[in-house]
């Protein structure tokens, strides 16, 4: 048995990918990273003691296979834009559930709430899928194939169900030009409706229970069956509605930014000549309504855990998009450090 967990981190330079990535890196774990493009990987982590970087694609099911070899962990934090999901997200988890069988090793999967469709009462653990959408009939389909492969005795699964992303490197549309558009003052964008409660997490806090839930299972492998299936809850933060949120965020970055709401019927609109629209469009439920993780259990076993205070938040976000600006040529506000 190594004497630390060795983990195989797939997606690192997307969001949650980054943020998992970054905080094993900070307690010294080694870590492989496989990614498609070297030099952005190069850029976000740098050279690190305890870091391998892979250039390949997850589709590559003889690449998986081998770098996967002895790793205790692999990270599944791959994802594909809306238009992209069926045929990728699927296929994906096949071919990491493959590799993960070669050693047994224990998968974690960063899940969410599209499973449970419009859900009027919190999701626990244990809620059944109840999905609205078509790509939420997927993520159940997804976690049924990780559920039977672990049940089967291929492999062990860590489902980390989480809402949505903010923080630094959070790259999608819904996210990045809320934090850009603050740092030059602009409207900050939101869809549908900004004045309902809204359940959002910061990257670096569900990596930091993603981690945790890591180094237990590592800590308890002796005694953890090969086909156990765990499901954690973590909800990060839930704001009285985006509208109040975003004059938070426009207080941080020293601007007075106004709200922009894009109706529904703009979104349909601009479904018809754009793909990722279309796919938005289905999901609009999850912005005209408030959908909640219950993550009671998970904080109940880490009761020293502490989500990191919400300016500080902001300012670390604000910062890692106004050094990214700045590193793309564009002129810094004299109010940033």
């Amino acid at each position: 048995m190594n004497t630390a967990p060795t983990t195989l981190v797939l997606g690192a330079t997307g969001s949650i990918g980054y943020a998992v990535t970054e905080n094993l890196l900070a307690r010294h774990l080694p870590i492989t990273i496989l990614v498609r493009n070297r030099a952005k990987a190069e850029a976000l982590f740098g050279d690190q003691g305890t870091l391998t970087i892979i250039e390949g694609d997850v589709q590559d099911a003889g690449l998986l296979n081998r770098i996967a070899i002895g790793k205790d962990f692999i990270f599944h934090g791959i994802n594909y834009p809306y238009d992209k999901w069926f045929g990728n997200m699927d296929e994906a988890t096949r071919k990491v559930i493959d590799a993960a069988q070669q050693t047994h090793s224990t998968i974690i999967f960063p899940g969410n709430v599209y499973n449970f469709g419009l859900a009027t009462e919190p999701i626990r653990e244990d809620s059944l899928p109840n999905p609205c959408t078509r790509k939420g009939q997927l993520r159940v389909e997804i976690e049924a194939m990780l559920e039977q492969a672990a049940r089967a005795g291929k492999c062990r699964i860590l489902n980390v169900r989480l809402p949505d992303f903010w923080g630094p490197n959070v790259l999608n549309e819904g996210v990045k030009p809320i934090f850009e558009n603050a740092l030059e003052g602009k409207a900050l964008p939101w869809i549908v409706n900004a004045d309902i409660p809204h359940q959002s997490v910061y990257t670096k806090d569900a990596a930091e229970i993603t981690v945790r839930l890591l180094l237990r299972a590592w800590a308890g492998q002796p005694q953890t069956p090969t086909g156990s299936y765990e499901v954690w809850n973590y909800g990060g933060t839930t704001v009285s509605s985006m509208r109040a949120w975003f004059g938070q965020i426009g207080s941080v970055a020293g601007t007075s930014p106004k709200t922009r709401v894009y109706s529904r019927f703009l979104i349909s609109v601009l479904g018809l000549f754009m793909p990722v629209m279309r796919e938005v469009k289905e999901m609009l439920y999850l912005y005209e309504n408030t959908v909640l993780l219950d993550d009671q259990k998970v904080l109940a076993l880490f009761p020293d855990f502490q989500p990191t205070p919400m300016k500080q938040a902001l300012a670390e976000t604000l910062t890692w998009f106004a050094r990214q600006r700045n590193l793309d040529g564009l002129p810094a506000r004299k109010n940033e450090r």
